[in-house]
């Protein structure tokens, strides 16, 4: 599987972990030459608090484009050290 954005892999893993129709990438597999920071947080009732990254890439902002759960609740234990994408970031 690869994340893709502005033309630029973000993301590549063989050992993706699908929730709510979202591949979550293992955090090591994102390059993080194009990852900068985001103080945005999120929280779902059962996955717990989500942070947030944003893309630059080619000059380009993608705000909030990646997140993750730092200290998932028990029942999404499976998404921990993992991340996933959205706002245009193309999954494939």
């Amino acid at each position: 599987m690869q994340a893709i954005w502005n033309n630029t892999v973000i993301a590549e893993s063989n050992d993706t972990v699908l929730v709510e129709g979202n591949h979550y990438f293992p955090a090591s597999s994102l390059k993080r030459e194009f990852v900068t920071f985001s103080n945005h947080k999120t929280s779902c009732p059962w996955k717990g608090q989500a942070s947030y990254y944003s893309l630059m890439v080619n000059g380009e902002l993608n705000t909030d484009a990646v997140w993750y759960y730092a200290d998932p609740k028990p029942e999404a234990e499976s998404i921990r050290d993992r991340v996933a994408f959205w706002k245009g970031v193309k999954v494939q």
